[in-house]
């Protein structure tokens, strides 16, 4: 029950052939888990593969991920310690106090060390980005037959983006894209946290996949090209001209060989008709 990687505690289970269950359906319980060693890439992606579920009808309080300073701190905001450093992303599974908003939401938080999270208000005053995870179509984030995913990608000091899979299984959404604003440390820590209150579910991690990112270099005039992809690189219109140029450059060969064999030719016929 130990890991070289992680440290977890609270009511925090683990189920290495199945899951770890941060959390079971019963009221009154958080739990954690952290990597004991810091996530320092500049660029980088994080999957996550989740499940949300519980009998009752009525359900709370929901889970977080984090890359802070801080690690393995319990605490009141989903199961972690509150004014932290880095950035929060909440799955919030119970309203308080946020009219126009569709619970369950999904929000960003970025922590300066100083601010408390808005509990009351689940967020209202701290919120970078967020959005709806149930519609009229779907059965929401909460209870899905499947699994439920959410992938997270970061270039520093350019964007930060989250996308959700919930509706249906390999369908992507986008949640929110955020730019430069979302500065996260260069030295943090992942983590997972969960809380139940008066109601309660089970908050599963079932995987995490981590990547490394790396984009090309900027060159001049790239501004006026297409991208070829999400980590930019050579248009269809650049590579066009490459294999127009090397089409003339074939072309332009295969004249000067004819050029040549057309003269040893007529040289060689020349010679002959002297004799």
């Amino acid at each position: 029950m130990q890991s070289r990687w992680f440290d977890f505690g609270g009511d925090t289970v683990v189920r290495t052939d199945r899951y770890i269950r941060l959390t079971p359906e019963l009221p009154s319980r958080t739990g954690w888990v952290f990597s004991r060693v810091p996530l320092t890439a500049t660029n980088w992606e994080i999957e996550v593969e989740f499940k949300i579920h519980g009998t009752g009808s009525l359900y709370g309080d929901g889970m977080a991920i984090w890359l802070t300073k801080q690690r393995a701190q319990p605490g009141p905001v989903f199961g972690s310690v509150d004014k932290f450093e880095g950035l929060g992303i909440f799955v919030d599974t119970y309203k308080n106090n946020r009219p126009g908003i569709v619970f369950p939401y999904v929000m960003a938080m970025l922590g300066d060390g100083k601010t408390s999270y808005d509990k009351d208000n689940d967020g209202k005053s701290n919120e970078l980005a967020g959005c709806s995870v149930r519609s009229l179509l779907a059965r929401g984030i909460r209870s899905q037959e499947y699994p439920t995913r959410m992938r997270l990608t970061y270039f520093q000091d350019k964007s930060l983006t989250l996308d959700l899979q919930y509706k249906t299984e390999g369908q992507w959404d986008n949640c929110f894209t955020v730019g430069p604003e979302a500065k996260i440390p260069s030295v943090a820590y992942l983590g997972f946290s969960a809380e139940t209150g008066e109601l309660s579910d089970n908050h599963d991690i079932i995987s995490v996949t981590t990547k490394n990112l790396y984009a090309p270099p900027v060159t001049p005039g790239a501004a006026t090209k297409k991208a070829g992809g999400p980590l930019g690189g050579a248009s269809m219109s650049e590579g066009g001209s490459w294999l127009w140029f090397f089409a003339r450059f074939l072309l332009f060969g295969l004249a000067v060989t004819g050029a040549y064999v057309g003269f040893t030719a007529w040289r060689a016929q020349r010679a002959r008709s002297r004799f």
